[in-house]
């Protein structure tokens, strides 16, 4: 018996990306290849002050995923399964950096399958960018460190003019 295809995978990639750094990228280009179309998902919480706003944050990774011909960049307000539900995703792409996240994660998979049928995805980091998360990147850049390893470099200038604007 040959294996009908269902329709394109959709996967719906979301996070804060605040800022979208090499690990970012690394499990990005990983999704790609996964799904038909990829959404990466920028999360706007109205409670939580950004550190880079979110239209920077959705430029960046527009310009660090113009290469990947199925992935397209977003922002959304409010639930991921009712934004996965209006892209048409049934997947949901998760990175993973340690057991803590893998923790987390199964805990969200749980309950994104069983109250909106979304399956999880989970990525492990790799080697090279697999410890990197947002606010250990923050801490870098406040520190004064290289970001050359963690950032490319348009979001790397974009995070030493946020750090120029608040001094």
């Amino acid at each position: 018996m040959s294996a009908q295809r269902r329709g394109a995978m959709i996967a719906l990639f979301p996070g804060s990306f605040d800022p979208p750094h090499r690990g970012h990228l690394e499990l990005i280009q990983r999704a790609a290849r996964l799904a038909d179309r990829l959404v990466v998902a920028v999360a706007v919480n109205p409670d939580k002050p950004p550190f880079l706003p979110s239209e920077v944050r959705v430029a960046l990774l527009r310009d660090a995923l113009a290469n990947l011909g199925n992935v397209t960049v977003a922002t959304y307000r409010g639930g991921t399964a009712a934004f996965a539900a209006s892209q048409g995703a049934t997947v949901l792409v998760r990175g993973v950096r340690g057991a803590a996240d893998l923790d987390f994660e199964r805990g969200m998979a749980a309950v994104h399958r069983a109250s909106a049928g979304l399956e999880t995805v989970l990525l492990a980091g790799d080697g090279a960018t697999g410890h990197l998360s947002s606010s250990l990147v923050r801490e870098a850049a406040r520190a004064g460190l290289a970001l050359d390893a963690l950032l490319t470099p348009a979001v790397a200038q974009a995070v030493r003019a946020a750090l120029d604007a608040d001094a």
